[in-house]
């Protein structure tokens, strides 16, 4: 049965090497669980770590079924990292808009990515974007989070006068104690882990260091005075606690909730709030386009998967599972499901099918069972795993000619204007006004395309209508 629906002969494997190969992908992404989790529960009042953390394994079981069966390719799908942020940081924190609104745009972005993969109009919008600013997306996605990840461990505070700064480590001053210098040293060192790992080859090297860094956190707090004070009391270890908790606050609320805008409308009116939806809803489908591409086409060429034409095999499918991944991951709670770029590490031990992605699929369903255990893990092991995944997003950055000014520039606001004003669509709007903006100058405006021209008139109406 394996060999007539997977073809595994034709692709040169085994169900022993698929299943191996699925589960080493699940190891190298199963952080996402956590981190993803961890994020959301900065919504106080809204959502909760467990009902997000059951949103994000089942959303991830969906997607990796999906794009599994449809196209029979060794990848895996979760809560992508980087739109989880713009979802938390810029539309709720940022727009103000709550948990339930923000699922509603994401709703909107899979719907939209259906009817664009089924139409074929995906490409039409790939191709309106400058290549400058398409390669810099990953990067500046990468900076943004890393920048959080600092946050979130308390190594960049805020600052009077430069606004950012270091945090204080002179616990000699009185001004800092070492229980709040403890957790930041357990970040950085737990960082140090898991590129040493990576850089070994260890499998599951971001996972591994997560464990490590919570295990270093809870043994040093023995050194913390009241450390343990009332933790026996708040631990709870029944496995379907989480799924009340889901079923409660994350599972549907996207249309018992989602739709009341009433509270944007009234202080935006009707104007603002048409060109925030579109223009954020379109910031959500761009970077989810371009993330899925780009590890589709990754993966792919680490494995000797492409077709003979260079080509991703099935990538119609492969956009299709995406798109139907992302829709359900808004029913059950989450931010866009995108395809991992962790997906490599199964690629790399042999996977060559959608066997290996049922594989993957398994773990996390078993691991919605883990989710007592799950929320032991610190948030300074977490930050980790940001910072080092923000790292890995940067290499992109090589392949941009940094000599050329007309390429450097929009690149360079693309990267550099994600972290700085806390949004990912402000980063890709500054890249694609500028870009426009000198093509204009050096006589090339005709060879902007006219989609390229149209996002870039609703992300100006953004900056003046409703920022």
């Amino acid at each position: 049965m394996m060999e007539q629906f997977f073809h595994l002969k034709e692709h040169g494997t085994t169900v022993r090497t698929e299943i191996m190969a699925g589960f080493t992908t699940f190891m190298a992404m199963a952080y996402i669980l956590m981190v993803n989790a961890g994020m959301f529960a900065e919504l106080e009042g809204q959502v909760t770590y467990n009902a997000v953390y059951i949103a994000t394994a089942i959303s991830a079981v969906i997607g990796t079924v999906l794009i599994g069966l449809l196209s029979n390719l060794p990848l895996a799908q979760a809560s992508g990292m980087g739109l989880n942020a713009y979802f938390v940081y810029t539309v709720c924190f940022g727009l103000g808009l709550s948990y339930a609104n923000a699922l509603v745009l994401v709703l909107t972005d899979g719907l939209i990515f259906i009817v664009l993969t089924v139409t074929g109009l995906r490409k039409k919008i790939f191709d309106a974007i400058p290549g400058a600013v398409r390669m810099a997306i990953p990067a500046g996605i990468g900076l943004f989070i890393a920048f959080l990840g600092l946050q979130n461990a308390g190594l960049i505070v805020g600052n009077a006068s430069t606004k950012v700064a270091l945090a204080s480590f002179n616990v000699y001053s009185g001004g800092v104690t070492w229980g709040e210098i403890m957790p930041m040293l357990v970040t950085f060192f737990t960082v140090l882990a898991i590129a040493a790992m990576s850089q070994r080859g260890v499998r599951g090297s971001v996972l591994f260091g997560i464990l490590g860094g919570a295990a270093s956190y809870y043994l040093l707090g023995l050194t913390v005075p009241g450390f343990y004070d009332g933790f026996a009391q708040s631990l709870s270890f029944h496995p379907l606690a989480a799924f009340g908790e889901f079923a409660e606050l994350s599972f549907g609320k996207v249309f018992t909730e989602g739709f009341d805008f009433s509270a944007y409308l009234a202080a935006n009116g009707v104007g603002g709030f048409a060109v925030m939806f579109i223009t954020t809803a379109l910031a959500f489908c761009m970077v989810d386009m371009f993330d899925t591409l780009g590890t589709l086409y990754g993966a792919c060429a680490r494995g000797g998967l492409l077709t003979p034409e260079g080509e991703v095999p099935h990538m119609d499918k492969a956009m299709l599972a995406d798109a139907i991944a992302t829709t359900a991951g808004s029913v059950c709670g989450t931010s866009t499901v995108t395809t991992f770029v962790e997906s490599s590490a199964g690629v790399g031990e042999g996977g060559r099918t959608g066997l290996a992605s049922m594989a993957t699929a398994v773990c996390f369903f078993i691991a919605m069972f883990l989710s007592p255990v799950a929320q032991l893990i610190p948030g300074c092991a977490t930050a980790a795993a940001l910072i080092y995944v923000g790292v890995l997003m940067m290499n992109c950055v090589r392949d941009i000619e940094w000599t050329s000014a007309e390429i450097a520039v929009p690149a360079f606001l693309t990267v550099a204007m994600m972290p700085l004003t806390y949004s990912i669509s402000f980063g890709i709007a500054f890249g694609l006004i500028s870009y426009a903006f000198i093509a204009i100058f050096t006589g090339r405006a005709r060879e902007i395309k006219p989609a390229t021209w149209v996002i870039c008139v609703l992300f100006t109406l953004t900056f003046f209508l409703t920022h």
